[in-house]
This record gives structure tokens, C-alpha cells and sequence, in this order.
């Protein structure tokens, strides 16, 4: 939780730069502002100790004991904790993950994810490897705040995993807001130079900039915890194999959050965790219900998506019927600035049940949470053509969009555009 908030803070700070440049078409009259590194970290350690307070506070007074330091495993039941043991009828594991390096030479010179909050300075000329959402955030951050940014992809586009629309769209914007990308590129060789991070790849091209940003996927916490010789039962990238209870191998010890290779999302994590907690100790046995999870993406511009990818639906159902809109907001009408929103309705042509709901642009996670309240309940396009909208939004084109695009098959067929 702690990485989710200060990742939040920054994209609002780097968001300011495009509201500051916006407000000029709306009649604002504004010098060139200013930016301070400094000041915005400072101000996000202060929050930061505020919530680790208020966190502690709450624990106390539900008569949590803590002990502060790193814990090994030593038995089914047991925990050492700098030399201390602590005993107990039931473990939980809730350690998290880590970012992972590349292993290359002067690997030691990048950073990653935990260490980008607290850069002395704002660097000029920034490298950020990976195509995930960590590194797409990492990525707007930086551009938004002045940096002059490059993002570097093994594969030929960013977020995997994602609707093919979303994706190819959260491209076209992030690079009109000036940021490049190399596809289809390996870092192979970070050099401290006199004025800057010496770059090769094995592309055989060359960069140099002032700070390389490695976000290339995220490991579990388990190296130093002793489960292997307890005989729990990991995976190969050592996430913790647990079934729908978050239970492992061992009957004693459960698991939740990144740990577990699961979803890797902090509210997850903690509907895992009150799964856990109500199931053993109140009396409500119960399990996570991971369908239907809604995300986001905190890029510029935010993305969030809720239930099936296109791609998914056509595997998993016989005919999908999809709805599309792209277009620039009200509030971009007057700005000089690029951005333009897209949104996307995959349903099921048979039930008409909406199976996914997806969303590039201002505010995404906002309108999408409450999107994920209907898909969870199996909203019906039918449905959302019967809400009214509110008008005028950007929302309100969710309930809208009466022309399908087209109707894919699971056979390939396409009608429509």
C-alpha cells in the first residue's frame, strides 16, 4: 500500500503540467510555473509518516502486538524475529513483492520502483525499461514533471495483457505528450560517464541520460523466509501456492497478496486478507472473490478496465459484440493540448451480459469503479442503455453508445468495422 500512494501523488503532480498548459483556452493567464522536486517529496514523506501513524494506531487499539525487523519461518508454528520467537496456532504470510533487475552489467547503477520516490533531484533524461503498468505510470510521471523520456520494451507494445484497443491507444496518447519509445529492445550495458548513464543495447544503439528506470516485472517475497525446508509448496518464480482458502501446503500457514502469485492489486490483497480473517477467526467462513476485479493504470491518461478483454470474451464465448467510442472530452474542446478519450463495451451477443468495460482517459478509475459495481452485478448492455446519463460528461457515454462497432465469433468472423 505504501508504493500505491506515493505512485498516486506524483501522477497528480505530473498531471498539474497539462491542467497548467489546458487552462490557457479557458481564459487563464498564467506565467510559466514552476516545479520542485523537493518540495513534492517532502510532502509525500510527511503524508506517508501521517498514514503510517494512523495504520499503527488502529492496530493498538485492536490489541496488535508488533515487533519491527525481518522474520524467518522456523517451524509450522513458530517465527523468529531479530533472535526473538514468537509462537502462534496459525502464520499468515503477507510479505509482498519486490522489483526485479536485469542482471546486466552496471545493473547496480539503475533504479527501481523503490527507490524512485526518493531521488534527491528531478533527472532530466530518463530511461524506463519495461511495458508494464508500472513502468507506463513511471513513464507519465516523469514526462509530466519535465523529464525528457524514453521507454524501452522487450515486446512491440506496452501493457500485455491488456484490450488490444486500450493498448494501442494509451500509446498513441503517451507518445503526443512526448514520450518515445523502443520497441522491441534489450538494455544490455548500463557506464557511469562524466556526464551521464551510458546506455547500449542490442539493438546496437546508444543513449545517455541521467537516471535508468527498471520496471520489468516484480518478484514474491520469499527468498529469506525458510519455506522450503517446512515443505510449502512454491512456484518457480517463488510465489506461494495456496488454494481458495489462502492456505498452503502446510494446514498452519496461509498466504495472501503479491506473495501468492495471485492478483497483484493491494485491494485484493486485502479482500484476501478479511477473507482470511473472517473465515478463522469470526466465525464467517468465506473466500476472496477474484471475478470481476476492476484495475487502472495511473498514466497520462489514466486507464481502467473491468472484466474481459475483447481477446478474452472471443475465447470464451461464441459471438462478442463490441462498442467503441473515441473521442475529445468537453474539457479538452477549449485547450490547445492533445487527448483524446477512448472507451469500450465488450458484450455478450447471446446474453447481452456486459463482459468487459474499458477506459483511456481523465478520471478513468473514478467512472470505471462505479462500472465495476454493475458488471459484478451482470449488467446487461440493455441495461445501460436504460440509465440515463449525466449530462454533459464523460461518463455518460457508457450509457450511450447505441451503434455496435462489430460482432466478432469465436471462428474469426467480423461484422462491421
Amino acid at each position: 500500500m505504501r508504493g500505491c500512494i506515493p505512485k498516486k501523488l506524483f501522477s497528480y503532480a505530473a498531471g498539474f503540467q497539462s491542467d497548467f498548459a489546458d487552462s490557457a483556452g479557458f481564459g487563464w493567464k498564467l506565467q510559466a510555473p514552476g516545479f520542485d522536486w523537493r518540495v513534492l517529496v517532502e510532502n509525500k514523506n510527511r503524508e506517508l509518516a501521517r498514514l503510517e501513524d494512523v495504520y499503527r494506531s488502529m492496530l493498538r487499539s485492536a490489541g496488535v502486538q508488533m515487533f519491527d525487523g525481518y522474520g524467518s519461518i522456523v517451524d509450522a508454528h513458530s517465527v523468529t524475529v531479530n533472535g526473538k520467537t514468537l509462537s502462534a496456532r496459525v502464520i499468515l504470510i503477507a510479505t509482498g513483492g519486490t522489483p526485479e533487475r536485469l542482471g546486466i552489467p552496471g545493473d547496480e547503477l539503475a533504479i527501481t520502483s523503490n527507490e524512485v520516490f526518493d531521488l534527491p533531484s528531478l533527472p532530466r533524461r530518463v530511461l524506463v525499461v519495461g511495458g508494464g503498468y508500472i513502468a507506463c505510470e513511471m513513464s507519465s510521471i516523469f514526462r509530466g514533471l519535465g523529464s525528457s523520456v524514453t521507454q524501452m520494451l522487450r515486446g512491440d507494445r506496452i501493457l500485455r495483457g491488456f484490450d488490444d484497443d486500450v493498448r494501442s491507444h494509451l500509446t498513441a496518447e503517451m507518445e503526443k505528450h512526448g514520450i518515445e519509445f523502443a520497441a522491441e529492445t534489450r538494455l544490455q550495458h548500463i557506464a557511469q560517464g562524466k556526464t551521464g548513464l551510458h546506455l547500449t543495447t542490442d539493438r546496437g544503439g546508444s543513449l545517455e541520460v541521467d537516471c535508468v528506470l527498471l520496471a520489468v516485472g516484480r518478484v514474491p517475497n520469499t527468498r529469506e523466509l525458510g519455506l522450503q525446508k517446512l515443505g510449502v509448496m512454491m512456484a518457480a518464480n517463488g510465489a506461494i501456492v495456496v488454494d481458495e482458502q489462502s492456505r498452503t501446503s502446510v494446514d498452519s500457514i496461509y498466504a495472501v497478496g503479491d506473495v501468492t502469485g495471485r492478483i497483484a492489486l493491494t485491494p485484493v490483497a486485502l479482500a484476501e486478507g478479511h477473507a482470511f480473517a473472517d473465515s478463522l477467526f469470526g466465525g464467517r467462513p468465506r473466500v476472496a472473490d477474484h471475478r470481476c476485479v476492476p484495475s487502472a493504470v495511473f498514466s497520462l491518461p489514466n486507464v481502467a478496465v473491468v472484466g474481459l478483454t475483447e481477446e478474452e470474451a472471443i475465447r470464451s464465448h461464441e459471438e462478442v459484440t463490441i462498442y467503441r467510442s473515441n473521442f475529445r472530452p468537453l474539457k479538452k474542446t477549449l485547450a490547445a493540448g492533445p487527448g483524446r478519450t477512448m472507451m469500450k463495451l465488450v458484450v455478450d451477443a447471446r446474453s447481452d451480459k456486459v463482459l468487459g468495460c474499458h477506459m483511456v482517459g481523465e478520471h478513468a478509475g473514478e467512472i470505471i469503479q462505479g462500472f465495476a459495481v454493475a458488471l459484478k452485478m451482470g449488467a446487461t448492455k440493455a441495461d445501460l442503455d436504460a440509465t440515463i446519463g449525466i449530462h454533459p460528461t464523460a461518463a455518460e457515454e457508457f450509457v450511450t453508445m447505441r451503434q455496435a462497432t462489430r460482432s466478432v465469433t469465436r471462428s474469426g468472423v467480423v461484422a462491421g468495422g
